[in-house]
């Protein structure tokens, strides 16, 4: 946050973005977005619903095209789609997974798609689906899954071209207790090796236990963004010591500065 200038030639950010906006008509869903992440970060993405999270997240990947401003993946610009399609990974709340494909042949495509070698991928595929507890479901056609493993398929399907830039939206959404340890062991495990993790999740304590910086997006601005730790420090006293406390006192306080966007919810899925 702080309006950081995009660098084309020497950027050293994963992820950024400088007066990112995006309009629907009349409805602003994204407003003057700054962004500056570095390599290897997990950052938590959070806000209420309609704040502009989906939005964001679409158009860093490329599938909706801001109003205004510039954002660049891995110093990428995002309307070099091609480009940016080699290094990013996007799972979104619901996977567009094909349900007439079993998990095996949908990953497969995802490997052609990304000219992954045949064996390489196979290898890839079969570490994953066994790392996921999918491997006795592989040949099964992804219509009769139920919503965790669409999830996992999903989440497979975006880190399977190993990206260095991650885009979550709700990865834990529909998992039981084992797997959604496993989906946060594996954010952990990417980000260590340097893969840049931007995650957005209603579950507050998956961010406080993993991310190391957190944006808060109200009403399609950024309201505060820091450390867990530092936002913590910066709510007001008396409103508690969770990330939670920060989340509703942060919210709070813009609820009444700028307009609505809850339309954002039918016009684009935030």
């Amino acid at each position: 946050m702080g309006g950081t200038e995009v660098n084309e030639t020497d950027s050293t950010f994963a992820i950024e973005a400088t007066d990112l906006t995006k309009h629907f008509g009349d409805v602003v869903a994204v407003q003057d977005l700054d962004l500056a992440i570095e390599p290897g970060t997990v950052y938590g993405f959070l806000g209420p619903n309609g704040s502009g999270k989906t939005t964001t997240m679409r158009m860093l990947t490329t599938l909706t095209r801001p109003t205004s401003g510039e954002a660049r993946i891995a110093g990428i610009p995002i309307t070099d789609r091609n480009g940016v399609i080699e290094h990013v990974g996007y799972l979104p709340e619901e996977p567009p997974l094909f349900d007439e494909l079993t998990a095996g042949e949908y990953l497969r495509h995802v490997a052609a798609l990304h000219d992954i070698p045949g064996d390489e991928a196979d290898e890839r595929i079969a570490d994953y689906l066994d790392r996921f507890d999918l491997a006795e479901a592989a040949d099964r056609r992804i219509s009769g899954y139920s919503t965790g493993m669409r999830q996992k398929t999903g989440l497979v399907g975006a880190i399977l071209h190993e990206p260095s830039v991650l885009l979550l939206d709700e990865p834990t959404s529909g998992l039981d207790p084992r797997a959604a340890r496993t989906v946060k062991d594996l954010i952990a495990e990417l980000a260590a090796g340097e893969t840049t993790i931007f995650l957005s999740t209603h579950i507050l304590s998956v961010v406080e236990e993993l991310a190391d910086v957190v944006g808060v997006l109200h009403d399609g601005r950024l309201v505060a963004e820091g450390s867990p730790a530092a936002l913590k420090q910066q709510a007001e006293e008396g409103t508690g010591d969770t990330l939670e406390d920060v989340f509703l006192a942060v919210t709070a306080d813009h609820t009444e500065e700028y307009a609505s966007a809850e339309p954002e919810a039918a016009a684009d899925g935030a």
